[in-house]
């Protein structure tokens, strides 16, 4: 195969919140090249010419997906949008970053997955945080051992709004899945879900997730909109030592801790009151962390990827298999808080509804 020598042209789709991060970060990236942007929304479209003049815009994703020059498409629209537009686009032979989650339905990401594979290209979920510089400082930290193994894991996802029509779940949990399932590579085996719905009783803006691991730990989440102050941080207990991650921390996101419980066995016990349980608290430590940004880091997998056929960290079984948690979570809620399994093959103990509307008819 010759090496490709031009950069990938690119339409970036939707430019509300994330959308002119990417359009940012793909005029950065020199593997990479901004051939449009696909929005329908005036002011928008206004303010995307405000910021880069000289690239055309336009509203017809079908135009722009017969441009022989636009080798794949970002999407950063609301998910219920997410399965139409990438199954577009992959149909018309494009690769695919859609930002999170993959789509709202398991059956549509699963279909999406299927088309991506059977055509050979590229289908990448934005699960940003894979790429951030402290996640992987602590997904090293996990692998090679120094954490000792891994008891359980506490995640806040807290803010003051942005309310969407999709839920809290939808929106925030999909960071801290995307996190979890690259840090402890296992696969989810149950999960259960409690919420607290105060303005709409069919979107919750509050919810506690409880994820237990196939043979290994579980994880509590906790996701909000209704907070007095926006916080991001994760701790992981481990047997050997402890980690506490605070996003809102640039300068110290990652803090090692020495700290546990030991047991120390007395001669030979009985039983177990004949053992004695000691505190061990030894040094903080704070790993120094070079700075990145990972939306750029993630364009140039998603790049990567299309060029040289590499699966991508962020890849569609992946957003695939975060689709399926955040189901089971929806269907938790939905049941009073009554435990979802989900079995090896993906499905469902109990039926789970779709996470917003079905668009699959659009």
């Amino acid at each position: 195969m010759t090496p490709r020598t031009s950069p990938l042209g690119v339409v970036v789709v939707g430019y509300g919140y994330w959308g002119p991060n990417i359009v940012r970060n793909v005029m950065e990236r020199p593997e990479l090249e901004l051939i449009a942007l696909c929005e329908r929304d005036p002011a928008q479209v206004r303010r995307f010419e405000a910021r880069t003049p000289g690239v055309p815009s336009s509203d017809d994703f079908d135009a722009l997906l017969a441009d022989p020059r636009v080798d794949a498409v970002c999407i950063a629209t609301p998910p219920r949008t997410h399965y139409a537009l990438a199954r577009k686009a992959l149909e018309a032979g494009k690769h695919v970053l859609v930002e999170k989650p993959l789509a709202t339905a398991v059956e549509d990401a699963e279909a999406l997955v299927d088309l991506a594979e059977r055509k050979e290209l590229v289908l990448m979920p934005g699960h940003t945080f894979l790429y951030s510089p402290p996640v992987n400082k602590i997904h090293d930290l996990i692998t090679s051992g120094e954490l000792g193994e891994i008891y359980f894991v506490t995640s806040s996802r807290m803010n003051l709004g942005l309310y969407q029509a999709d839920g809290v779940v939808c929106d925030l949990a999909p960071h801290d899945l995307s996190i979890l399932l690259y840090w402890l590579d296992r696969r989810v085996a149950s999960v259960s879900a409690a919420g607290c719905t105060v303005f709409d009783p069919d979107v919750a803006e509050t919810a506690f997730l409880t994820l237990r691991f196939e043979d290994g730990p579980s994880a509590n989440v906790q996701v909000s909109w209704l907070a007095p102050r926006k916080v991001r941080q994760m701790i992981i207990v481990g047997s050997r030592k402890m980690v506490q991650y605070d996003d809102t921390m640039p300068d110290g996101a990652v803090r090692i801790y020495d700290r546990g419980l030991d047991m120390e066995v007395v001669q030979e016990p009985a039983n177990f009151g004949e053992h004695r349980l000691t505190y061990r608290s030894g040094d903080i430590v704070a790993p120094r962390i070079d700075a990145a940004e990972p939306l750029s880091l993630e364009l140039a997998d998603f790049a990567n990827s299309i060029l040289t056929g590499a699966r991508p960290r962020s890849h569609s079984r992946l957003g695939l298999e975060i689709v399926r948690v955040l189901a089971a979570a929806e269907a938790s809620l939905a049941g009073s808080g009554e435990p979802v399994v989900i079995s090896r093959e993906g499905t469902l103990v109990s039926k789970a509804a779709p996470l917003g509307p079905d668009t699959r008819a659009a």
